[in-house]
């Protein structure tokens, strides 16, 4: 491959005389770069199995079989065997007699197969291993650094294993070589060094490359511990396979065919009696590791059974499928540090909810090499917009072409429907964004997240009643109630005048937004508490012109008018000094 690349380009340059040591320096250059882009079983046979699962590899039925095929023989160390008779025989059901000569269908396939891996490789780049089939042989390669094979110099269509030409100088052409071997032997060590260093360059830039990283690969087994229950069971498992898959934070396959680092057995016993539904449960890893397990059970009590079941089923989603779940939770920090795709888009969720400003600038970068990767990934989209949105407010018509592009490639998305509402909030557009909250809503009723947004967009317009049973809902989260949940329960303890349980909630949330600062602060100084003063300094080490522009800031976050005077009340309790001239009039 690298030969190939060095010989264009000394032929282009003029100095052709000079290609046997261009290629002598660029064969062992390429030993170099083959061990830098070198990977491991597992990692091979995760990025097959994540290939194969991958609903845009649009290749043929017949071309899947035959990678298949390759892969099984590479793994199983027998790849020196196959030949195009055997492929004929084994995959394509040809008879005994086949002939590789008169019959080209093999090398049709292949080069088929070949042009699906490079299409797919180029487009997508997958997990950063790639798989391709060299020219000219039947074999799988699986590598780091993959190259189209129109870089390849005579690649064409025609896999017959073309001869190993002697391409080495003639002995005549030695001797002159030898009778003047100056300028040559002075430009070929100038070559050699510039192809080496070139070279080191590239396997620099492979080895750094950020890794990206997929939705991780679940295999849901439930079983009844009373064979009575089988039924019932069978009916439980298609209902929280179909809650699972409208987080879409999964891939579902249907048994573990290979051992993969982001494959996991998700066993389930369900249980029953005349009192409740149980189902214990447990999360293991591809080596057997039990990594989580836990119980969830329900109360008959004043229930049908089937409400009881799809109270069963909502709560095990939310704890197995939701972004903040044991699956995802567990992905975010197995992954390699700067790690692209899935893991990126955690980690800023993560940052959104959890962290602060700061965080979440130093993450932005990966989204925006996500999106380069994949253009089509719309969580990766979705989760920019908000991103934009959390940085400033200002950024809400860049957020809004995000959100809408989104939405536009997944609509059912719920990170997509959930930015969209959130720039269409802060766009003004208070109507329209509580309309596209239901909508998520009703999409996926068993995602904490969506509730907890929906609330907090719902309790800035006015609707407090609507706002907390929908944050009181999402606050049941097994896994902690997300952040808006507990600001919406917060601001409204503030509101009805409950000041010691407005403080006891806003020093739970874990963010140090300008909102959850000045509520602490607010609440504190309606106590008449000594720690007021301490918390109205971080609100001023945060937001230094706080007491210039309070008003105006809560209005452009849309905050309504009755809340601002109140925290602006507690402020002063706890020592703010307003500037009456610049508070906003909305």
């Amino acid at each position: 491959m690298l030969q190939s690349l060095v010989m264009r380009a000394i032929n282009a340059s003029g100095l052709s005389e000079l290609g046997d040591c261009a290629v002598g320096a660029a064969m062992g250059a390429e030993e170099r770069l083959a061990e830098a882009c070198s990977i491991t079983d597992e990692e091979a046979r995760s990025e097959f199995e994540r290939l194969l699962l991958d609903s845009r590899f649009h290749a043929t039925e017949r071309s899947r079989l035959i990678l298949s095929y390759l892969a099984e023989r590479h793994f199983s160390g027998h790849e020196d065997a196959v030949k195009a008779y055997t492929i004929a025989i084994d995959v394509l059901g040809r008879p005994s007699n086949f002939d590789a000569s008169t019959d080209p269908i093999v090398r049709i396939e292949i080069s088929r197969l070949r042009s699906f891996l490079d299409q797919y490789y180029e487009a997508y780049k997958g997990s950063g291993v790639a798989i391709d089939i060299p020219t000219g042989r039947y074999v799988v390669r699986f590598s780091r650094c993959h190259v189209s094979h129109q870089d390849e110099v005579g690649a064409g269509t025609d896999d017959t294993v073309r001869n190993e030409a002697d391409t080495g100088p003639s002995v005549q052409n030695g001797f002159k070589a030898r009778a003047r071997p100056s300028r040559k032997l002075i430009l070929c060590g100038s070559v050699g060094a510039s192809i080496a260093v070139v070279l080191g360059g590239l396997i620099a830039l492979y080895a750094q490359r950020p890794v990206l990283t997929q939705k991780p690969v679940v295999v849901l087994n439930i079983t009844a511990a009373d064979q009575a229950l089988g039924p019932e069971t069978g009916l439980t498992k298609d209902y929280l396979m179909t809650a699972l898959m409208r987080f879409n934070t999964l891939s579902f396959a249907s048994l573990r065919t290979t051992a993969s680092r982001n494959i996991y057995s998700v066993d389930i016993k369900y249980y029953s009696d005349d009192d409740d539904r149980t189902a214990w449960w447990q999360v293991s890893s591809p080596d057997g590791d039990i990594l989580k397990s836990g119980i969830e059970t329900v109360s008959l009590e004043g229930r049908s059974p089937a409400a009881a079941r799809d109270e069963l089923v909502s709560a095990l989603a939310r704890r197995l499928g939701s972004s903040r779940g044991v699956i995802s939770n567990i992905e975010m920090h197995r992954a390699p540090a700067g790690a692209l795709g899935n893991a990126c888009i955690l980690r800023v969720e993560h940052d959104l909810d959890e962290r602060g400003l700061k965080e979440l600038a130093n993450e932005d970068g990966c989204l925006k090499q996500t999106i380069a990767r994949n253009p089509t990934d719309a969580e990766a989209i979705a989760t920019l917009a908000r991103a934009k949105l959390a940085a400033d407010p200002g950024n809400v018509k860049e957020a809004l072409d995000l959100a809408n592009r989104a939405v536009s490639i997944a609509p059912t998305s719920d990170r997509a429907n959930i930015a969209l509402m959130s720039a269409q909030f802060l766009d003004g557009r208070s109507a329209a964004a509580i309309e596209i909250g239901n909508k998520a809503l009703a999409l996926n009723p068993s995602n904490p997240e969506i509730s907890a947004k929906l609330g907090a967009v719902m309790f800035a317009t006015g609707f407090y009643e609507s706002a907390v049973s929908l944050a009181s809902d999402a606050a049941k989260a097994a896994d902690g109630a997300p952040r808006d949940a507990m600001l919406v329960l917060a601001l409204d303890a503030y509101r009805r005048g409950n000041w010691s349980d407005a403080s006891l909630l806003s020093e739970q949330i874990t963010c140090n937004d300008f909102v959850v600062s000045a509520l602490r602060a607010a609440s504190l100084g309606q106590l008449g508490s000594p720690e007021a003063q301490q918390r109205l300094e971080d609100l001023r080490k945060r937001t230094p012109d706080f007491e210039r522009g309070f008003s105006k800031r809560m209005a452009g976050i849309h905050y309504a008018p009755t809340l601002t005077v109140a925290l602006q009340d507690g402020l002063k309790m706890a020592g703010a000094h307003f500037v009456p001239e610049q508070f906003a009039t909305k």
